[in-house]
C-alpha cells in the first residue's frame, strides 16, 4: 500500500482538476448538465482513482487503478478538443492543460513501470 497524499502524480492531478474547475466556471451555462459535467467528473476521477488503487494490496491492483486514470486523461484530451472547436477555450488553454495532461500521463507510465518491475523483482 502508498501514502496517495505522497505521491507527485496525485497531487499533479488534483492541482489539473483545480485547473479544470477554473477553466469550465467561465463555459456557457447552458452546458451545465453537458460538458462542464463531463469534463468535471473525468477530471476528477484522474486522482480518485491514484488515490483508491494506492490502497489496495497489491501492486497488480494498483496498476488497474492507474490504467483508469489514464484513460480519464485521454477523455478529458478529448473533451478539450471539443471545448476548443466549439469556442469555449482558446489554444492557448487548450495547449496548456493538454501539456500538463501528458506530463501526467508519462508520470503515470513511468510509476506503473516501477510497480510492475518490483512486482516482477519479488517473483524472482
Amino acid at each position: 500500500m502508498h501514502d496517495f497524499k505522497k505521491l507527485n502524480i496525485w497531487k499533479r492531478g488534483v492541482d489539473l482538476v483545480t485547473e479544470i474547475y477554473q477553466i469550465t466556471s467561465q463555459y456557457p451555462e447552458s452546458e451545465k448538465f453537458g460538458l462542464i459535467n463531463q469534463i468535471r467528473r473525468c477530471s476528477v476521477s484522474v486522482p480518485s482513482n491514484i488515490a483508491e488503487g494506492s490502497g489496495r494490496k497489491s501492486d497488480k491492483e494498483f496498476r488497474q487503478f492507474l490504467s483508469i486514470a489514464m484513460g480519464s486523461l485521454c477523455e478529458l484530451e478529448t473533451q478539450l478538443v471539443i471545448s476548443k472547436n466549439l469556442n469555449f477555450i482558446n489554444s492557448e488553454q487548450k495547449e496548456v492543460i493538454t501539456s500538463e495532461i501528458h506530463e501526467i500521463q508519462k508520470m503515470i507510465r513511468v510509476f506503473g513501470e516501477s510497480l510492475e518491475s518490483k512486482s516482477l523483482n519479488t517473483n524472482i
